[in-house]
C-alpha cells in the first residue's frame, strides 16, 4: 500500500543543528570574552578564572533542556510560515524561560562556580546566534520550495468560488510550502474557472483512493452547506489514512466549533483530523521505546528465563505463543505472548468464547501468569524490534478488524499509530468486557493528544495499577 508523503523532516531536522550550534558557540563565546579578552576589564573580575572544560560540560546539559523548551512551544516544524519578527519575540520568550532553568540548577550544583556575568552574556548571545541560525534555515526552506523540494502534496475537496481562491493562492506562493496536485469533485468545473488549471482526480466517492494514488498529505476541503453529507461520507471513508484534512469553515462553524483552525495566508482552515505523530514525535516515541523496552528486557530476563523455563517443562508446545494482529497503517504483524493454554487454543476462540473466566484450555503456569499479566512481556520484544509501541491501542486479530471497521465509527483510526502494550482506555478502566465503543473514544483522545509526557503519565498508570492489583489479590487472600 502506498503511503503519504511526510516532508517534514528536513527542516526540522536542520532547525535542530542550528539551535544546537548557536548556543554551544554562544557558551564558548561568552566565557572567551570574559575571561580571554580585556573588552569586560571594567567589570570587576569576583570569581578565579574557571576552566574551559566546566562550561563545555555544562552546555551538555543546557542543549537538551533548551531544545525540549522549543519543541514544547512548537518552535520545530516544517511551512510554519513564521514572520521573522514574531520568530525573535519567540526566541526571546524561550530563551529567557531556559536562562532561568539553567540558573536555577547552577545555584543548587555547588562543585562548579559559574559567572553570573557569562549567564549574562550567554542570555544575550544565545539570542541573537539561535535568531541567526534559523532565520539561515527560513532562507534554505524557501530555496527548497522555490525548486519544487521539500513541498507538501495537498489536494482541494470541492469545486465552489472558495476553492478557486485556495488554488490560486496556493499556485502564486510556492513559498507556503504547498503543492496542490489537483481537485476532487463531483463534476468538472468549467474552463473559465481559474481552478481548471488543476488536474481533475476524480469523484468525491473516488476521493479516497486517489489522494492514497497521489500520496496526498494534505487535504483541503472546501465544501457548500448541502455538501456537508458527502463530506461526512468522506471522512467515513478515510479511517485509518494518515491523511490531515483541512476545512474552510463558515461563520457558524467558526462561532461554534471547537475544532482547531489553522490560517494559510489569510485563508482560516478548521482541522477535521489532526496528523497523530510529527516526523520527529516518531523519532523520539521511537528511541523512548528502544531505550526502555531494552532496559525493562535486561532487568526482567531472569523473570522472563524462569517463566520460560516452567512453561516449558509444565506441558507440551512453544514457549512463545504468537498470533497475527493489526498495527500501524493496517499492516500485519506477529504478537509474542507467553503461552498460557494448551497448543492449538486459539483455533477454538469462537466456541470457548473471549476473556471468559476459569478458561478450561489454560495450563496451570498459564492461569497464573494471565491473571498477573506476566504473560505480555515477550511483547518487549515486539517493542524493541519496533512492531509496538510501549504506549498506544491494544493491538486486535485481523478477524475481528474486518468486522469492527463496519460498524465502530473511527474505529480504522486506531491504526495511524503503532499498537501498545498498554493504552489510554486500559489505564482508564476500559478493559476486558467493557464498551469497545468507549475504547475507541479513548484510543483516538490518545492519538489527536499524543506527546511524550502523555506516554509517560500512561506507563506510571499502568504500573500503578499492576502493583495496586497485586496488593488487592494478597489482601483478598489473608482474609480468606
Amino acid at each position: 500500500m502506498l503511503k503519504p508523503r511526510r516532508n517534514d523532516f528536513l527542516i526540522p531536522t536542520l532547525t535542530v543543528i542550528t539551535d544546537s550550534i548557536a548556543i554551544e558557540v554562544s557558551f564558548l563565546f561568552s566565557y572567551w570574552l570574559r575571561f580571554r579578552t580585556n573588552a569586560l576589564d571594567f567589570l570587576p573580575l569576583t570569581e578565579a578564572q574557571p576552566s574551559l572544560e566546566g562550561y563545555i560540560y555544562g552546555s551538555f546539559v543546557v542543549i537538551p533542556i533548551w531544545l525540549i523548551l522549543f519543541q514544547s512551544r512548537r518552535m520545530y516544524g516544517a511551512r510554519r510560515n513564521v514572520a521573522l519578527v514574531d520568530e525573535f519575540f519567540a526566541i526571546i520568550k524561550v530563551v529567557t524561560l531556559g536562562m532561568l532553568v539553567v540558573m536555577s540548577a547552577a545555584f543548587f550544583y555547588r562543585e562548579f562556580s559559574y559567572s553570573r556575568i557569562v549567564f549574562g552574556l550567554l542570555w544575550l548571545t544565545t539570542i541573537l546566534t539561535i535568531f541567526i541560525g534559523r532565520a539561515f534555515v527560513l532562507w534554505i526552506e524557501k530555496k527548497l520550495y522555490v525548486r519544487g523540494r521539500e513541498m507538501r502534496n495537498a489536494a482541494i475537496i470541492g469545486s465552489n468560488s472558495t476553492a478557486e481562491r485556495i488554488y490560486i493562492t496556493l499556485r502564486n506562493q510556492p513559498l507556503l510550502g504547498y503543492k496542490i496536485v489537483g481537485y476532487c469533485s463531483d463534476e468538472r468545473v468549467l474552463e473559465s474557472s481559474e481552478l481548471s488549471g488543476a488536474t481533475y482526480l476524480g469523484s468525491y466517492s473516488e476521493a479516497p483512493d486517489v489522494l492514497l494514488k497521489e500520496r496526498i498529505e494534505l487535504a483541503l476541503v472546501s465544501l457548500n452547506l448541502d455538501e456537508h453529507p458527502k463530506l461526512y461520507k468522506l471522512l467515513q471513508q478515510c479511517e485509518g489514512l494518515t491523511i490531515e484534512f483541512m476545512m474552510v469553515p463558515d461563520m457558524v462553524e467558526v462561532m461554534t466549533g471547537g475544532m482547531k483552525v489553522k490560517e494559510i495566508e489569510g485563508i482560516p482552515f478548521i482541522k477535521l483530523k489532526h496528523l497523530p505523530i510529527t516526523t520527529w514525535g516518531r523519532i523520539v516515541k521511537r528511541l523512548f521505546d528502544i531505550l526502555i523496552s531494552g532496559l525493562l528486557l535486561l532487568i526482567l530476563s531472569p523473570i522472563l528465563l524462569i517463566i520460560a523455563l516452567i512453561i516449558k517443562l509444565s506441558s507440551k508446545g512453544p514457549i512463545l505463543f504468537r498470533q497475527a494482529r493489526v498495527g500501524l497503517n493496517g499492516d500485519r504483524f506477529e504478537m509474542l505472548k507467553f503461552r498460557s493454554m494448551v497448543t492449538g487454543a486459539d483455533k477454538h476462540d469462537e466456541q470457548a468464547g473471549l476473556g471468559i473466566p476459569d478458561d478450561p484450555r489454560q495450563t496451570g503456569i498459564g492461569k497464573f501468569i494471565r491473571k498477573t499479566g506476566l504473560d505480555e512481556l515477550p511483547q518487549l520484544i515486539n517493542v524493541f524490534r519496533g512492531s509496538m509501541s510501549l504506549v498506544g491501542p491494544r493491538p486486535e486479530r485481523p478477524y475481528f478488524v474486518e468486522q469492527f471497521k463496519s460498524v465502530i465509527p473511527k474505529y480504522l483510526d486506531r491504526h495511524r499509530v503503532k499498537t501498545g502494550i498498554t493504552g489510554w482506555a486500559q489505564v482508564s478502566g476500559l478493559r476486558g468486557n467493557t464498551s469497545l465503543e468507549e475504547r475507541i473514544k479513548y484510543d483516538i483522545y490518545y492519538i489527536e493528544n499524543w506527546s511524550l509526557g502523555f506516554d509517560i503519565r500512561i506507563l506510571l498508570k499502568t504500573t500503578g495499577a499492576i502493583f495496586g492489583k497485586k496488593r488487592k489479590v494478597s489482601g483478598n487472600k489473608k482474609i480468606n
